[in-house]
């Protein structure tokens, strides 16, 4: 599997002895294996990063420029950082930018292709399961895409997008993807009833024995015949009944000129109430996001439901060791607070609904032009109230 998965990247991509390598990524994580091994078995050089520097981008462009690194992988998360630093124009040397293990928002890709001029953007996806990756995607200046696909299969691979019945799905149709080839991996080891679980026979296939694995990933085919990567099937949640995509979310928050990054998680702080929170993170040198100019570019943009009923404003993203985003290590946000001047109810009726404002919200004191929405409340919050 491996072997092919470095064949491929040969043929696609052409390493040669003029070519510098950095390996950057811990080799406990599969990223790992093609950093070490392309430039081995092409006669290029390798470059090996300190421990720790593949999450210090000042460190990493000044390494880039001295050693002269032709190609490099970033997880996005970190691309995004690496971006912001100053003196990316003394990295002339590279030609290949390599992206993969979360999706690459469009705004992110245009950035670099603008940051790095005379580099290509390499947009890959694929599990450890299958041998690292078995999709690419060469991002281009200008494309008006809605999102950045994850392409077409690396060699000897076949990328199947299903339905709950194990069908194809049509084009355009959101399925849950699954891989078959040379790539798939044997199973987990010692761990048989997670192996038969995730990977199944292959009843697309006349090689006798061939399996696919199930990634879990929901993607759909674009009519160009490139797959596009929708979101983790656990990242699709349930909230007061209603089912929402959190990828959708967080790709209509980075639309936003202010805001570098975003995610969307489903928390419930107190018991039964379940609701959706908003990370972002601002962009280096621009205002401070106004949550309420951002709630209501949200409303032009998607449903009711899928507006989070709290925002949390982050210099940055926390990170994982490999550079992804770390959301369990994202803080509960704070109580609500009204961004309109505090003014007392004026007769006993309002008293009366501020008081019940308050009590359904879990919230200190609302006052006369308080915005029941802005202060965390939703649909069923608000059919409480009524009742």
């Amino acid at each position: 599997p491996v072997v092919n998965r470095l064949l491929w990247m040969q043929a696609a991509y052409g390493l040669g002895p003029s070519d510098v390598v950095l390996q950057k990524t811990p080799f406990s994580f599969d990223v790992s294996v093609w950093e070490f091994f392309w430039p081995l078995m092409t006669g290029a050089r390798l470059v090996v990063a300190k421990p720790g520097g593949h999450q210090d981008p000042a460190y990493l462009a000044r390494l880039i420029s001295e050693a002269g690194v032709t190609t490099l992988h970033f997880v996005p998360s970190m691309l995004q950082v690496f971006l912001e630093e100053p003196g990316l124009e003394a990295c002339t040397s590279l030609r290949r930018v390599v992206c993969s293990g979360e999706a690459l928002p469009v705004e992110l890709a245009e950035r670099c292709l603008r940051r790095l001029p005379w580099a290509g953007l390499h947009n890959l996806y694929g599990p450890t399961e299958a041998a690292v990756d078995v999709t690419f995607h060469q991002c281009l200046p200008g494309e008006s895409r809605r999102s950045v696909p994850i392409g077409r299969p690396v060699a000897n691979t076949q990328i199947r997008l299903l339905d709950s019945r194990l069908e194809p799905v049509p084009v355009g149709v959101p399925g849950e993807l699954f891989i078959g080839g040379v790539q798939v991996g044997r199973g987990y080891l010692g761990r048989p009833e997670l192996t038969a679980e995730r990977f199944i026979p292959d009843a697309f296939s006349d090689m006798p024995g061939a399996r696919l694995y199930r990634t879990g990933d929901v993607a759909r085919w674009l009519p160009d015949g490139a797959i596009e990567y929708v979101g983790r099937a656990d990242f699709q949640v349930k909230v007061r009944g209603l089912r929402i995509e959190l990828g959708e979310i967080e790709s209509a928050l980075e639309q936003h000129p202010g805001v570098r990054q975003a995610v969307v998680v489903a928390r419930e702080d107190a018991a039964g109430d379940k609701r959706l929170v908003a990370y972002v993170a601002c962009r280096s040198g621009a205002e401070a996001v106004d949550v309420s100019a951002l709630r209501a570019r949200l409303h032009e943009k998607l449903p009711e439901y899928m507006v989070p009923s709290a925002f949390v404003v982050l210099e940055a993203l926390p990170l994982t060791p490999s550079g992804k985003v770390d959301r369990k290590a994202l803080p509960a946000p704070e109580a609500p607070v009204s961004t309109a001047e505090y003014v007392a109810p004026r007769n006993p009726t309002e008293e009366k609904l501020a008081a019940l404002w308050a009590q359904v919200l879990r919230v200190p004191r609302v006052g006369a032009t308080d915005h029941f929405f802005e202060l965390g409340g939703h649909s069923l919050l608000a059919t409480q109230l009524v009742s």
